[in-house]
């Protein structure tokens, strides 16, 4: 039986019960989880995403992506508080139990959780923009986006992170390129700086495989919701995963090895022209003040249409 790695460096002889083929290294799970929260900690260092001094809004789902991000950030100091937007789905008690397990991580923490209920504060919920829509999970997407910037800036926060892992930014990484899309392709990047009213944003999880992300979350049995969302809908982007598990299952490392190549060489040839890739110049709201593609916003387009809906 292969023996812990790290272990050994400190003259012990502790089975390995963690292997990680993309970096060739057998662990313990004390070790293990020591050395996910120093690679995260070494991901916000090199991407300078960001430091002690800021504070720090986690966008959680009640997910393990999420929830081990933000137990990990505590874990390594930093000042982060969570921020959780209730949906209304209603399937599955979906929205519930995921508000749930997030306000569970919230005491484990004892750090504050901010809970936005979308129909009560927006006039509508994810059902509802399905009912109006096939693009629902883009829209429900966008929606929240804009919603979280609005609330971070007005909460006093300098930067939102998100849980994506590299098994989501290899295989977004991998369509879009199929497709040339050059407006992406300028801003794939694991942190954007704050600009033109937008908070910095960030993905300190880019570097940890999804993999990598289940096992911290079970060892340290963190409280998370295992079920994804019964109304997703995207349908091309497991198949671009499939594609990456098969090439990282015939050679490790590879999605470790695509992402990072192309933010060291590809990303800083696309950033030069990112300006010619927008294909819309960015506005202010007229209504909310906040950073939009059009005037009124989308969000207040569709909190003005379905408070006319609800007053027929």
């Amino acid at each position: 039986m292969a023996r812990c790695r790290l272990c050994r460096n400190e003259k012990k002889n502790t089975p390995a019960r963690v292997y990680l083929p993309a970096h060739r290294l057998p662990l313990c799970q004390e070790h293990f989880v020591s050395w996910f929260e120093r690679y995260l900690e070494r991901t916000i260092r090199s991407f300078r995403m960001f430091t002690r001094k800021d504070r720090i809004l986690v966008a959680v789902s009640g997910g393990k992506d999420s929830l081990s991000l933000w137990n990990a950030l505590v874990s390594l100091g930093y000042e982060a508080d969570g921020i959780f937007v209730y949906l209304g789905i209603e399937e599955n008690s979906f929205s519930l139990l995921s508000r749930r397990a997030v306000e569970a991580m919230a005491r484990r923490l004892n750090r504050p959780l901010h809970i936005v209920d979308m129909p009560a504060e927006l006039g509508f919920s994810v059902p509802d923009l399905r009912r109006k829509t096939r693009k629902y999970c883009s829209l429900c997407g966008t929606v929240k986006r804009q919603y979280l910037n609005h609330l971070a800036k007005r909460l006093g926060y300098s930067v939102i992170v998100t849980g994506h892992n590299l098994d989501d930014e290899a295989s977004s990484l991998l369509g879009n390129l199929l497709h040339w899309n050059l407006k992406y392709l300028a801003r794939k990047y694991p942190v954007l700086p704050a600009e033109h009213g937008f908070v910095r944003k960030a993905k300190p999880l880019c570097r940890h495989s999804v993999r990598e992300i289940r096992l911290y979350a079970e060892i340290q049995k963190l409280p998370y919701l295992a079920e994804s969302c019964p109304l997703s809908e995207e349908a091309t982007r497991p198949f671009y995963a499939q594609i990456m598990d098969e090439l990282e299952e015939r050679s490790p490392g590879t999605k470790l090895r695509f992402y990072l190549d192309y933010l060291r060489r590809a990303f800083p040839l696309f950033a030069e022209h990112r300006e010619e890739f927008l294909d819309r110049e960015l506005l202010t709201c007229e209504r909310c003040g906040e950073p939009a593609v059009s005037s009124p916003c989308l969000l207040c387009r569709l909190k003005e249409e379905f408070a006319s809906h609800a007053g027929v």
